[in-house]
């Protein structure tokens, strides 16, 4: 049964539902104008969340879907940063008062890239123009092999609590084959530095389904990096969309494996986590038990946003650099994706929001039912269509494809509460997208879903 599911619908090729609408549907009918009326109009007292998005990398690792530009030199880094400062005065300076922050996080790229006095500048500058809460969160994504001693230290006096560290596989013919060789030992030896100066929290990220990679160097991947005792991991499915991703060319199509090695490569890394004691959150996350994340999914609190599954119960998400994404207001914004057309717009003294989308009554229906699947693999369709006055009749009536995956066996459905089998969840995408109204309008190349 499970090899006819991955058959059917594992290599149907679909969102990863961090957003509803997906971005694909943004266009250039929200712009700066719109953006600032959001900005103006939000709620003082409520607590925002921060994106800062540094698309700077030392190097291209092949299998990378991020928007990053590659530069060996700090000039481009530093004139980039000079937008930044400026954009995050213009949105400050468009809200009615100091927002409330109590999340941020620092997105790549590689934010590390940037010099420790000039990190400690911005984040000086974050908590003069909002109001960070008394338990604000700071995250960073950072690539361990760059990673410098002084940093670290800036880190930890910055108030960065949490770190995500990239891995993505440990076997050297895999790096080799994604053009990132990192051992172990430099992992072992950033996570060492982060936690000297009290950045306790450690994320790793892995990837399955790369080039050459196996069931046995994905055990031992996972292995080696319960070892150092991250705190979660994230683990994610390579997305293969060359099209889009011209770097991705040099990844060698014939070495990639198939869905349903792809399933047993996921499915190893789980078995690997649990057995050490993480908990599986979600479709493609793990933590110790005692971890937020964890408690939030035992809580039922648990939320997904553009950084995968998160503990951030902020309404709004403010998106500062080049290609970021805020929810902001009545929809999702987007700023221009290259970094040289960012820092026109800002230069110009203008927002650099390129496109967005204004969501509908009927979009936040969706939107709410998708996550809870996404994070919960079930959902009270009733009770979530009356929270938002709607008519339940409208999401699940005539609804074809949630019908055909109740008759495949993926999943059951009473009285309109709908739960993915368990046995099934590898496929809970295709299940969110069973309420995606938009769903192949835009001709858009997504990853696949198992």
């Amino acid at each position: 049964m499970q090899r006819s599911i991955l058959a059917k619908y594992g290599e149907a090729r679909l969102p990863r539902y961090t957003s509803y609408p997906t971005a694909p549907q943004f266009s250039a009918a929200v712009g700066p104008e719109t953006y600032e009326g959001w900005l103006r109009d939000l709620p003082p007292a409520q607590p925002v969340s921060l994106y800062l998005h540094i698309p700077f990398c030392r190097s291209m690792c092949w299998y990378c879907g991020c928007h990053t530009t590659i530069t060996r030199q700090d000039e481009p880094i530093l004139d980039y940063l000079d937008a930044l400062r400026r954009e995050i005065g213009m949105v400050a300076a468009a809200t009615s008062q100091k927002l409330p922050v109590s999340d941020v996080h620092f997105g790549g790229g590689t934010p590390t890239i940037i010099q420790p006095a000039e990190f400690e500048a911005l984040t000086d500058l974050l908590r003069h123009s909002f109001r960070f809460t008394d338990n604000a969160v700071v995250a960073v994504e950072i690539d361990p092999r760059t990673l410098t001693a002084e940093m670290a230290a800036t880190l930890g006096s910055a108030g960065v609590g949490r770190a995500s560290l990239g891995v993505q596989s440990f076997d050297p013919i895999v790096q080799q084959a994604i053009n990132r060789i990192q051992s172990t030992e430099q992992t072992a030896e950033a996570v060492e530095k982060l936690r000297r100066h009290r950045v306790n929290r450690i994320n790793f990220d892995l990837i399955y389904g790369l080039p050459h990679q196996t069931v046995r160097s994905c055990v031992d991947t996972a292995a080696a990096a319960i070892t150092m005792r991250p705190d979660r991991l994230a683990v994610f499915g390579y997305a293969h969309v060359p099209a889009f991703k011209k770097h991705q060319r040099m990844i060698d199509d014939n070495a990639l494996p198939d869905s349903a090695a792809r399933n047993e490569q996921a499915a190893a890394i789980a078995e690997t986590l649990i057995a050490a004691g993480y908990r599986q959150i979600g479709l493609d996350h793990f933590a110790l038990p005692d971890d937020e994340l964890a408690l939030a999914q035992e809580g039922g609190t648990l939320r997904r946003n553009f950084q995968g599954y998160t503990t951030d119960t902020c309404e709004t998400l403010i998106g500062f650099g080049a290609s970021a994404i805020g929810k902001v207001g009545g929809g999702y914004v987007q700023n221009e994706v290259a970094p040289g057309s960012y820092a026109r717009r800002i230069g110009a003294g203008c927002l650099a929001t390129s496109k967005g989308y204004q969501l509908t009554a009927e979009d936040k229906v969706r939107a709410a039912i998708i996550e809870r699947l996404m994070c919960d693999f079930e959902a009270d369709i009733p009770a979530i269509c009356s929270a938002h006055g709607f008519d339940p009749a409208q999401m699940l009536d005539d609804n074809v494809r949630l019908e055909e995956l109740r008759k495949d066996g993926v999943l059951d459905i009473a009285e309109g509460f709908v739960r993915v089998r368990q046995d099934q969840r590898f496929v809970i995408r295709a299940v969110a997208a069973a309420f995606d109204a938009y769903l192949g309008q835009s001709g858009r190349t997504h990853s696949k879903a198992a």
